[in-house]
């Protein structure tokens, strides 16, 4: 065998010391504290995070994250000579936390869904190419928003202290959900015949935005409470855009992941306000740059259009399909406007875009 390392040979004489019965056990003793907690299922969802966060000390999770920036697990015992690796330095929990975040990884860790298994594929129908044609733009665009909304937390989840490890599993989830939707929306742009479209220029220059937010909380509130406030607003009526019963299921399930995506912005705006009102200010400086990159990036003729024909049922129902736009367009602006009121802020004098579309 080649020469080896210190490190090495210091494993190895661990490894003979304990073959011989040479023990330490010091380990058992390390922390006494939290020793003897039992952690019990609450009802028949089994052990889930909550649950283990409510007994002993194990679920307080401090201000700020353990100054020393390791992956040691809360609630372990850390000792003196442990390595920082000097990469978890998001450690202010009011800059990452809400307070439904375990909740909300429970409910998304249960509804996990298969575009493969869960989509009725079998039931998608021949379309007239005006209607096909509008679903495939429709599908590209939301591919394209998609990516963005894994890439967004994927940026900043390895930055966050493990102390606040309830919202590191939640954007992993998150990333899962977004990697899920641009595949089922990838899926149905293909699947029956048609095919992927065009990109926009707007998408690219509003999307940009967010991938480029200078810190995790504004990238949030331009994301969950904005970016994703719309499109499931959207979703939600997808009844108003599906062809077939493979559409219906696709906005279905799509919607209940995007609402714990909204759901977690909205708290942890709320958080971080309660905690930092001098920045407020901020806020609502991103956002008025959001609302209008947002409304830029859902009125491109090919957007508006696409789901316009859609909406109407074909290009020669085309006016009927706008007035349709214009009755969502404002019900995402009263739910946009309701999420920051929850949040904490008002923005009802202060909106850079209009609240209904031109007749």
């Amino acid at each position: 065998m080649a020469r080896v390392s210190p490190g090495v040979e210091e494993a190895l004489e661990n490894v003979n010391e304990v073959s011989r019965g040479k023990l330490d056990l010091s380990w058992m003793n390390s922390n006494p504290s939290g020793w003897g907690v039992k952690a019990t299922p609450r009802d028949e969802r089994g052990l889930c995070l909550e649950d283990i966060n409510r007994v002993g000390r194990y679920g307080e999770v401090p201000e700020r994250g353990g100054k020393h920036g390791s992956m040691a697990p809360r609630g372990s015992n850390v000792p003196d000579d442990l390595p920082a690796l000097g990469c978890y330095d998001i450690d202010d929990k009011s800059t990452v936390w809400a307070e439904n975040v375990a909740h909300l990884y429970d409910e998304a860790v249960a509804r996990q869904w298969s575009s493969a298994r869960d989509i009725p594929w079998d039931q998608l129908t021949p379309q007239p190419e005006d209607l096909e044609k509008a679903m495939c733009q429709v599908c590209t665009n939301l591919a394209e928003i998609e990516f963005i909304a894994g890439d967004m937390p994927a940026k900043w989840m390895w930055r966050i202290n493990h102390d606040f490890h309830e919202v590191k599993l939640f954007l992993a989830s998150q990333i899962f959900d977004e990697a899920r939707h641009m595949e089922v929306f990838r899926k149905r742009a293909l699947a029956n015949g048609g095919g992927l479209l065009r990109s926009s220029k707007s998408s690219e220059e509003g999307l940009r935005l967010i991938i480029e937010a200078p810190n995790f909380t504004v990238g949030s509130a331009l994301m969950h409470i904005l970016g994703e406030g719309f499109v499931l607003t959207l979703f939600r009526n997808g009844e108003m855009f599906s062809l077939t019963p493979v559409e219906k299921k696709i906005f279905r399930l799509c919607m209940q992941d995007e609402a714990r995506h909204v759901a977690y912005g909205t708290m942890h705006l709320k958080y971080f306000l309660e905690k930092h009102p001098e920045r407020e200010s901020e806020i609502h400086d991103i956002l008025q740059r959001g609302e209008e990159a947002t409304f830029n990036l859902n009125q491109t003729r090919d957007t508006i259009e696409a789901r316009a024909i859609l909406a109407g049922g074909g290009i020669e129902h085309i006016d009927e399909g706008f007035k349709k736009m214009r009755f969502l367009f404002k019900k995402q602006i009263t739910e946009y406007l309701h999420r920051l009121k929850m949040a904490g802020i008002d923005r009802a004098d202060r909106l850079a875009i209009p609240t209904e579309l031109p007749t």
